[in-house]
């Protein structure tokens, strides 16, 4: 059965970037697809250290154990695509959610690319503005991961500030169901075996 992890940056554990996520998972539910989410934006999350360690350990891991990284990115590598969603904070993604980018580029890197051909969506949850920045630093990773962008009908953003306003987005909310839709069809053609 196809797996799909989403790493959430919010530091609200059932904010509207949750509900996104969801809306997703909805879909991929209705295909057999197995969901996890993986909460990254609440926990004290530093970014890498520019140290290289993983370019010598080559254990697919950051040789800092302080916090949930490891873990996160072992889920990652376990999946068959990868969900990285943000709330939009200062015209971008949160620092926690920037932090795992960094630490998982470099690690992908240093350990000849275990993220390679995987499928990738990003979603942001936004208030006004600034959901384009984080969605396109979002697929910055990805590309530069050689993950392949699973797109939908519009950039996959929801609107609302409260808890629970994106539920009021009506094309947001169509949007995260294509993004579902589209992700289930392109699983179906990269895990069939």
């Amino acid at each position: 059965m196809p797996k799909v992890v989403a790493i959430n940056g919010s530091p609200r554990i059932n904010g509207n970037t949750t509900l996104l996520i969801n809306l997703v998972f909805q879909e991929l539910a209705h295909h057999n697809i197995d969901t996890e989410m993986v909460q990254v934006g609440y926990r004290d999350f530093s970014g890498c250290k520019a140290c290289y360690t993983c370019r010598t350990m080559k254990n697919n891991s950051c040789m800092y154990y302080h916090d949930e990284f490891n873990e996160a990115f072992a889920k990652c590598m376990e999946a068959d695509a990868i969900i990285l969603a943000s709330p939009v904070y200062v015209g971008g993604m949160t620092s926690q959610l920037k932090a795992f980018i960094d630490r998982a580029c470099m690690v992908d890197g240093a350990n000849d690319h275990p993220l390679k051909r995987k499928l990738g969506a990003s979603i942001v949850a936004v208030r006004r503005n600034g959901a384009l920045e984080a969605f396109n630093a979002i697929n910055n990773f990805f590309t530069v991961s050689q993950i392949m962008i699973v797109s939908s009908s519009y950039w996959n953003q929801g609107i609302g500030r409260n808890p629970g306003e994106v539920l009021n987005d009506e094309e947001g909310i169509r949007t995260m169901k294509t993004l579902g839709e589209n992700m289930a069809w392109m699983l179906e053609k990269v895990t069939r075996t």
